[in-house]
């Protein structure tokens, strides 16, 4: 058990994708201590109960450190939103209200569909004077937006229209910060395990276009459909700081097991990330409170070539 908290990756991918399944889950491996310990006073062992110290602390050592406090909040710092609304949200408005009074600077939607499209930009116009759509993804912002362009990160063999990334530019009091928004396919359990390849294809898409981005700071907001421990997303996490503080489970609104709403950063560090009360969607809104890096922001901001 010690093991698997500290090395997942001794699990391998294949069949079934056992690895990313077990990464998804991987906070709740801490749980079997408990009828471990149970067994252990049961039976008077001091070494059962000294050989949970091993778990314990593998537990402590991966995921500890999302349980300290968040450092004080700093100058440089921008408040995120990160919601997938849902397409069937009965209360689109309230849904914006409700993110709204979390006081964000910025504020990323997934599963916009254009019959609750003008209920959002109506709520989040105040507030946000400043957004950009693209297919069902959209940023809303307090400051300036720039060279918004849709990102590809549609997976071979889906030939509908699907679009679900977009990449702007935020004119922050702080320098440029290239934003991108993005839901990436679902993911299903089932009888043979974790079906994620186009989740993890899209994610592969995702990372190329954030590599090329020449704007030095990026924000990446959105439904990513993997949690920051899952290999399927390694091609983001390997270039992108995570959240160092909270959990913030989101999935699913009425019993969160896991965050796959995701904020992660490129020169900039991700603070304690925490959920919102919940709305009228199965995921949970997240927020969070970004530092952007002091010597980041000098390049052009100018939109790169399509990746």
């Amino acid at each position: 058990m010690a093991l698997l908290l500290v090395l997942p990756g001794v699990v391998p991918n294949r069949p079934g994708r056992l690895g990313s399944l077990l990464e998804s889950f991987l906070p709740w491996l801490g749980l079997a201590v408990v009828p471990l310990l149970a067994a252990a006073v049961l039976r008077r062992s001091a070494a059962a109960s000294a050989a949970l110290l091993l778990p314990v602390a593998a537990w402590a050592y991966a995921f500890g450190g999302l349980l300290l406090p968040a450092p004080e909040p700093g100058a440089r710092d921008l408040v995120v939103v990160q919601h997938n609304v849902s397409d069937v949200n009965p209360d689109p408005a309230g849904t914006a209200r409700v993110l709204a009074a979390a006081g964000p600077d910025l504020v990323a939607l997934e599963e916009l569909v254009p019959t609750a499209l003008p209920a959002y930009e109506r709520a989040l116009a105040r507030e946000f004077p400043f957004h950009e759509v693209r297919g069902t993804v959209g940023l809303w912002s307090k400051y300036p937006l720039s060279g918004t362009r849709t990102v590809d990160i549609r997976p071979r063999g889906i030939t509908e229209g699907w679009s679900r990334g977009l990449r702007t530019v935020v004119r922050s009091p702080h320098g440029d910060v290239a934003a991108y928004v993005a839901h990436l396919p679902s993911v299903r359990v089932g009888a043979r395990g974790l079906a994620s390849a186009r989740r993890d294809e899209s994610a592969g898409l995702l990372a190329g276009a954030v590599a090329a981005e020449e704007v030095e700071r990026v924000i990446l907001l959105g439904d990513l459909n993997g949690t920051v421990d899952d290999r399927g997303l390694a091609p983001l996490t390997s270039r992108l700081n995570v959240p160092a503080r909270g959990f913030a489970l989101s999935f699913p609104a009425s019993f969160p097991l896991a965050r796959i709403d995701q904020v992660m950063a490129r020169s900039a560090t991700v603070g304690r990330t925490r959920t919102l009360p919940a709305t009228g969607s199965d995921h949970l809104p997240v927020t969070a409170r970004v530092t952007l890096d002091r010597a980041a922001g000098a390049r052009d901001a100018s939109p790169p070539p399509p990746a």
